[in-house]
């Protein structure tokens, strides 16, 4: 039993027992573990590695921070419920308890920061919300589209594509069978993790490139792409590298402006796209694969908002020679 005799020899110190407790409740940079456990970064991140090499945590770096978060689900839940046995029979440790009281210190750090970026920024994102229909209202069209309002189509397999703050996994991570939201900005990604805390889910948040996602083909069912693509130097190569992570059946939805002649976005906010026409997503879409169609456009502002939906077909045709 090499696999079993390494994981136990992973756990021989009480601390290691620790962080993956603390790993089970959140994400946390070596710095916060550091923070909770009360011992240097090298002394934690040594004990890090031997978890890592067992596979029992994984290793992110996001900008300078370093991320960790538990391994392989096959691999940690029968150990938790080993622990979650004995816990039942002697008692909570003394450990685990101090450890949650300072965790929640940690987790009031990042709210705190989080708190900070929102109000540096707050008047240019009103600024732009305030071109389009009420956020509430594309919300709304965005859930009738995925059909989270009834006993619709699953969800399945959720991706959100550059996240930013996480507010479509807010929004349908709890309708997912797994969440996972992609960014490339660390410090977007660090506001999604307090968002998503506090509404007490647990996606799974990663740093990576729209345009080379970190998936393997057929990863997703559900991939949004929401208010992204009018940054993108290249919208037909975001999308079709996130039509490669649809599975057959699955359905991409992108949700982004129409063409519009505010040029001042492109230097107060950095758009590269003045929004997209219908014939142009759709032919994205095809390129990629799919099977593209308009959901709806959305008016009532200087910017009309408008959402496209791209599904790959649930089984590929076969030519026999």
């Amino acid at each position: 039993m090499p696999a079993a005799a390494d994981i136990f020899r992973s756990l021989a110190d009480p601390t290691r027992l620790r962080i993956l407790n603390l790993l089970r409740a959140m994400e946390l940079s070596v710095g916060e573990l550091a923070q909770v456990l009360g011992q240097s970064q090298p002394r934690v991140s040594r004990h890090v590695r031997i978890l890592i090499e067992a596979g029992l945590a994984e290793r992110r770096k996001e900008g300078s921070w370093v991320f960790l978060s538990l391994g392989a689900r096959d691999r940690v839940e029968p150990l938790f419920q080993a622990l979650d046995r004995w816990a039942e029979r002697d008692g909570e440790d003394p450990w685990a308890v101090a450890d949650a009281a300072r965790l929640a210190a940690v987790r009031a750090d990042r709210a705190a920061a989080a708190e900070r970026y929102f109000a540096a920024r707050a008047g240019d994102w009103d600024r732009i919300r305030s071109l389009h229909v009420a956020e509430s209202e594309v919300e709304a069209a965005i859930a009738r589209a995925l059909g989270a309002e009834a006993d619709g189509r699953p969800l399945g397999r959720l991706l959100d594509v550059g996240t930013g703050t996480g507010r479509m996994l807010e929004l349908f991570g709890a309708a997912a069978e797994q969440a996972l939201g992609v960014d490339r900005s660390p410090e977007m990604l660090r506001l999604a993790r307090v968002k998503l805390a506090q509404a007490g889910l647990g996606a799974e948040l990663r740093q990576g490139d729209m345009y080379a996602l970190p998936l393997a083909a057929g990863a997703a069912d559900t991939v949004i792409i929401h208010q992204v693509l009018h940054y993108a130097q290249q919208p037909s190569a975001a999308i079709a590298e996130a039509a490669r992570l649809l599975a057959p059946g699955g359905r991409l939805l992108i949700v982004d402006f129409a063409p519009h002649e505010r040029e001042e976005l492109r230097d107060s906010d950095a758009h590269l796209r003045l929004g997209f026409a219908d014939e142009t997503m759709l032919a994205y879409l095809a390129a990629a694969g799919l099977e593209g169609r308009v959901v709806e456009h959305l008016e009532g502002g200087e910017l009309t908002v408008t959402i496209w939906a791209g599904e790959r077909p649930a089984q590929q045709l076969k030519v026999v020679a």
